[in-house]
């Protein structure tokens, strides 16, 4: 028997018809169920970090809120941007050019540091 003293609390109502509304609605009901289910477990997930990081914003400890911080970017890491990625891959590039004997130009690397971070 499970322990009910902390139930789950399902998604709300107006959730659940936003999933249904953006599942793709050409894939088989096999594939649409998982794509629900997918949502709402990683929407369950979400739930419980945030609770995690609210329990850890304690007013009682001063650096619990840095923590809370900590916990949430270990366990959510933000995807690197496309200028990222692609200031990343140049930089594998150059280093391969260099390895080649080429000498390496900053006009492509100075054109992606001036784009907006997004």
């Amino acid at each position: 028997m499970t322990d009910q003293s902390f139930p789950i609390t399902p998604p709300p109502e107006e959730l659940r018809r936003q999933w249904q509304s953006e599942c793709p609605f050409f894939v088989i009901s096999v594939q649409r169920e998982d794509w629900m289910i997918d949502r709402a477990a990683q929407w369950g997930a979400d739930q419980e970090l945030e609770a995690c990081c609210e329990w850890l914003k304690d007013p009682c400890a001063a650096d619990m809120p840095s923590l809370a911080k900590d916990l949430q970017y270990s366990r959510r890491p933000k995807l690197p941007s496309l200028k990222e990625e692609a200031l990343k891959r140049l930089k594998a590039l150059e280093k391969l050019a260099e390895a080649c004997g080429h000498s390496s130009d900053d006009t492509i690397r100075l054109a992606l540091e001036a784009l907006p971070n997004d």
